[in-house]
């Protein structure tokens, strides 16, 4: 049970927690100290206590985490048992690339179906999943609500496609498009992928002086 406001900086944490238990999880391990996990994961015991202190009380004192527990609760807090559907905006070469090789169901989501205006891929299943032409978003979400809408649609559609998603009940945008959506519904959450920034912010720290 989450007892406060969680920062973004835990938030940001949880998922390499889960990718680490998981690890764990499936290598046999039963448990693990914090000190452990905290060596693994290049953190502190303290901070490994600190974050899951969030949403509850996990471990013992003396014996550790249950990793098998501990990746559940972890899983349960991430909302990766919910059942999330998302759609996707956008099957050329990047939505593609999301649609043939990303496990959407590895995080607990499924991926029901793609949209494009392109008619020569409109019809077509790529890895099972349908593309639909884009005028049948609405129609397509009003009998199959998605929670989470992933835009990999160029820039200058990015903000009005995002509009439209919201407008038809979706409250995550997972924005490949490299612009900024201003895009405001109550609960709605934007989650940014920005690749050139990360790379840049790589260029910077090995151009510098050692």
């Amino acid at each position: 049970m989450r007892k406060q406001k969680v920062s973004t900086a835990v938030i940001r944490r949880l998922p390499r927690y889960y990718r680490h238990l998981n690890d764990l999880y499936r290598a046999g391990v039963e448990r693990i100290s914090s000190n452990a996990l905290g060596k693994s994961m290049g953190l502190t015991a303290s901070q490994i206590r600190q974050d899951l202190s969030c949403f509850g009380e996990f471990g013992q004192q003396g014996y550790g985490y249950n990793v098998e527990s501990l990746r559940s609760e972890v899983s349960d807090i991430l909302g990766m048992n919910r059942g999330h559907t998302a759609v996707v905006l956008g099957a050329g070469n990047l939505g593609r690339a999301l649609i043939e090789n990303f496990h959407f169901e590895r995080s607990g989501v499924i991926l029901a179906a793609a949209f494009d205006i392109d008619r020569s891929i409109v019809g077509r299943e790529l890895s099972g999943v349908q593309v639909y032409h884009a005028d049948q978003l609405e129609e397509y979400l009003s009998l199959h609500p998605a929670s989470i809408g992933v835009l990999t649609v160029p820039g200058s559609a990015a903000p009005r496609i995002a509009e439209r998603l919201v407008g038809a009940g979706v409250r995550g945008l997972w924005n490949f498009t490299n612009i900024e959506l201003n895009v405001k519904a109550p609960g709605l959450v934007v989650e940014d992928v920005h690749f050139a920034d990360s790379l840049l912010a790589l260029s910077y720290m090995i151009s510098e002086e050692p």
